[in-house]
């Protein structure tokens, strides 16, 4: 008897092999998925290197999208469901999402994680230590400013961490001197602040816009060196990013606010007026680089046409710049690419390409 059960136990192992692969083979097969034949087991995320490939058959002639995007949404009964691999793949295509774009997105999702982790553990040296760290975030409208502060804070702990986006001075703050209202936001001992737009705004965008005199602006391009010296000597760290996209990316994601009801809270008269002032923008950027860039206080350009690349590496950046507990140890690359995360230099004549 013991035999018997044995071999029928067996028979049943192989039975059921038998039938996986046929289901394996048939999701493989041209045609629409039928969901029943996928039974629910875990599904484990692709990695660099695994051998994911855009497949041909099955999207000619269809056009790509997103997921989330309309007519490209998964459901949770279609995850539910996928088993294999070529079931995944399939169901990708049958729903016409671009799969080399999943596969990239779940990476990034992979490498943003690992990255935040390190930034936990950045805080905690911060807080240790009494540093204080000012992250200034500034470029063009619709650079990806406000996306990357965002990935930045998302999981740090509030008591030791603000974002300052001032909106216009009062008529009271006007009657002061420039730099005053953002002395009150600057970091306390154990703290970082990110400044989504700086004191900055001086520079490039009031002066384009007309938001103040010429005697001004060359006041504020005067001190502005001297007053990020005077921070340094006391011991405050300050980064400063610039977020550099094309033109025609600008336009792009300006179209992509007006559609989405979603973002439209983000156009203003200053974004109706990005692309027409264009070459006055990248005149007066150009002049602040040459006059506020120095050693203790640099310039940082960040490639910033691919939003997941210039988030990831200006978190790399910040990472890699600073003596954390156990950065030593980190399980994920901390240096910049090169590619994306540049240091101003004065040879530079165009960056916005």
């Amino acid at each position: 008897m013991a035999a018997d059960g044995e071999s029928t136990r067996k028979s049943k192992g192989r039975a059921g092999r038998r039938e996986g692969a046929d289901i394996d083979e048939r999701v493989g097969q041209a045609g629409p998925v039928d969901v029943n034949e996928l039974e629910t087991i875990p599904t484990m995320v692709p990695r660099e290197g695994d051998g994911y490939r855009t497949p041909l058959s099955g999207l000619v002639g269809q056009g790509l999208g997103r997921i989330g995007e309309p007519g490209h949404g998964l459901t949770e009964d279609d995850l539910r469901r996928v088993n294999t691999r070529k079931g995944f793949l399939k169901l990708l295509e049958n729903k016409a999402v671009d799969i080399e774009e999943v596969r990239k997105t779940l990476l990034y999702e992979q490498e943003l994680r690992q990255l935040q982790v390190e930034l936990v553990r950045l805080q905690r040296w911060v807080q240790s230590n009494g540093a204080r760290i000012a992250i200034l975030v500034e470029g063009r409208d619709a650079a990806g400013k406000g996306g990357t502060i965002r990935r930045f804070t998302e999981h740090l702990n509030p008591r030791a961490m603000r974002v300052v986006a001032l909106p216009k001075p009062s008529d009271e703050e006007r009657g002061q001197w420039y730099f005053q209202r953002y002395i009150r936001q600057l970091p306390n001992k154990g703290e970082i602040v990110f400044f989504d737009r700086s004191w900055y705004n001086r520079a490039v965008v009031e002066p384009v816009m007309g938001f103040c005199s010429k005697k001004e602006h060359q006041r504020f391009l005067q001190q502005v060196p001297e007053f990020e010296h005077m921070l340094y000597e006391d011991g405050v760290t300050i980064i400063k990013f610039w977020f550099s996209i094309s033109k025609e990316e600008q336009a792009k994601r300006f179209e992509a606010r007006r559609q989405n009801p979603l973002k439209q809270w983000k156009l203003s008269p200053v974004d109706d007026k990005a692309q027409e002032l264009w070459d006055s923008y990248t005149r007066h950027k150009e002049e602040m680089f040459s006059k506020t860039h120095t050693t203790y206080s640099p310039w940082i350009i960040v490639k910033a046409n691919d939003k997941q690349a210039a988030r990831l590496e200006s978190l790399r950046y910040v990472l890699n710049l600073l003596p954390y507990n156990g950065k030593d140890d980190a399980p994920i690359r901390l240096a910049p690419d090169p590619n994306v995360i540049t240091r101003f230099h004065r040879k530079m004549v165009e960056l916005d390409l």
